[in-house]
């Protein structure tokens, strides 16, 4: 695929072991820049908070194409240039697992808000966590992320992917796996492939209800023990098996996401993970 080295003010002043630290790859394969736009098909209505945008592959066009774009850059070497090349992007300098996410999405005003970002291995799950939060509302959310994590994400009951995240993505979201992305197409290439996914919250309405708090504490203590049967797994959770209805002595990796909501139905609200 055809690739464009993206080389912006301020950028080569940063030591490759900051970047290293950043676990920064910046993508620079036009090819993929237009897939994600096509996949994102935005529209003036539209308020986008992107994490992490790096050398700027996305932003100058987001903000094209979009009524306003707010982007979230951990790193400053690059969030200032960017703030003197783009003075209509709202450039916040800030670490995206602190900053208040859901109050730079109130900056949207009237319009739509979505979510766009190109994440680090060592964020994505905690963020991806941080996002899950129904103060956080988001029309969609688009992601690159490693490839093994967006499998993560859509994985099913009994595959070997299926664990936590997968619980908790799915009964928050709705979960699309777009397209896989070579390590060609950044800079410095990652050591394995990426993937770009969709990722659209489902309305209150339409989840299936529980208290989010006790379904994450479930989860947690279920997959901490996944070899284990549910019985071992959730000795210290006092589950009403029966009346759940569920075989405890089947293993966690093959409790479907409205499985794992039933037990939370049955269980008071201050649950918390054994220490």
């Amino acid at each position: 695929m055809a690739a464009l080295r993206q080389v912006r003010p301020g950028t080569a002043r940063t030591h490759p072991a900051k970047r290293r630290a950043y676990g920064q790859h910046f993508l620079t394969d036009t090819t993929v820049v237009e897939r994600i736009f096509a996949a994102l098909d935005l529209d003036p209505a539209d308020h986008v908070l992107e994490i992490g945008p790096g050398t700027g592959a996305l932003t100058p066009r987001l903000r094209r194409e979009a009524g306003s774009v707010v982007a979230v850059e951990i790193d400053p070497e690059l969030a200032e240039p960017m703030r003197m090349r783009l003075p209509d992007v709202d450039v916040v300098c800030a670490d995206a697992l602190a900053v208040d996410l859901p109050a730079l999405l109130d900056r949207a005003g009237s319009r739509r808000r979505r979510i766009v970002g190109n994440l680090p291995y060592s964020i994505a799950s905690p963020l991806l966590e941080r996002l899950f939060d129904d103060r956080v509302v988001a029309r969609d959310m688009h992601f690159m992320v490693q490839a093994e994590v967006a499998r993560r994400l859509a994985a099913v009951p009994g595959s070997k992917t299926y664990g936590r995240l997968s619980v908790m993505a799915q009964w928050h979201c709705r979960v699309h796996l777009l397209f896989e992305v070579a390590p060609g197409s950044f800079s410095p290439p990652p050591k394995v492939r990426s993937a770009f996914l969709r990722l659209e919250p489902r309305p209150l309405a339409d989840r299936l209800d529980c208290d989010a708090h006790v379904l994450r504490q479930v989860v947690r203590v279920a997959f901490s023990k996944r070899r284990k049967t549910l019985a071992n797994a959730l000795e210290s959770i006092p589950v009403d098996w029966q009346a759940v209805a569920i075989d405890p002595r089947k293993r966690p990796e093959n409790l479907s996401v409205a499985d794992f909501v039933a037990i939370a139905q049955g269980l008071p609200a201050n649950v918390e993970r054994p220490r």
